[in-house]
């Protein structure tokens, strides 16, 4: 728990940092660059449930339109901030094992979350503005799930469920909303006439549940962590 808010208020810190140093155009170098393109890349997805449910990674795309503004150079930070509106799969593939721990490959368990994702992020360069650059993004997103569908494969006949099983097959999502906090690093290519292209990784810690988590429910914690690695190409409107 201790780690958990130890990054929270790191990746928090960051955004502010990002979104305050442009207020101190006297001190920086005054920047107004304003790009706009599109993302696309892979989720690599796990449920954080308490009680715990055994899982695989579930992979899923991820893709939408990104904007970028940079406004300042500060020092050698080159400050911006950027937001998203994004289509992303998640979800969870569970793990079936037998009394002594072996892996079940005749049955397959998994629930598909379909969301529109808006991440507001503040950015951080460092290196040539012309040129290779890398860089930090960080802030809060929000998200609302369009649509989730359960898939169930193999033999179930004569399966005994377990209590954990019978609570969530079948389980309708009850929170559609969703927030927040994602973070990562990436490598920029800047040309003159081609554009920016982008590659990263990224990580998202959900901060809400999509079920409901009161003491009269079965489970206690129901949220998405997700792992992405993206391109982005982005062309610019003004410099």
């Amino acid at each position: 728990m201790r780690k958990t808010k130890i990054f929270l208020a790191g990746i928090t810190s960051l955004f502010l940092l990002g979104a305050t140093l442009p207020a101190f155009a006297q001190v920086g170098e005054q920047r107004n660059d304003f790009a706009i393109g599109f993302n696309a890349g892979i989720n690599m997805n796990t449920v954080s449930f308490s009680p715990t449910v055994k899982q695989n990674s579930l992979n899923g795309m991820t893709g939408g339109f990104t904007a970028r503004y940079i406004s300042e150079k500060y020092f050698s930070i080159i400050c911006g901030v950027q937001l998203e509106v994004n289509y992303s799969q998640k979800g969870w593939d569970e793990k079936f094992t037998d009394s002594s721990n072996n892996t079940i490959t005749t049955r397959g368990y998994r629930h598909k979350m379909n969301y529109i994702e808006i991440p507001f992020l503040s950015h951080l360069g460092f290196g040539k503005e012309h040129g290779t650059q890398f860089y930090v993004l960080a802030g809060p997103q929000i998200g609302f799930l369009i649509n989730d569908a359960e898939e169930k494969t193999g033999e179930w006949t004569d399966v005994t469920l377990s209590e954990t099983e019978s609570a969530v097959y079948g389980k309708a999502i009850e929170n559609k909303f969703s927030y927040g906090i994602t973070g990562g690093l990436g490598m920029e290519l800047k040309t003159k006439k081609l554009g920016n292209f982008l590659i990263e990784g990224r990580y998202y810690y959900e901060l809400s549940d999509f079920f409901k988590t009161t003491k009269s429910d079965y489970f206690s914690r129901a949220a998405n962590m997700t792992l992405c690695a993206k391109i982005t190409y982005l062309f610019n409107l003004s410099k």
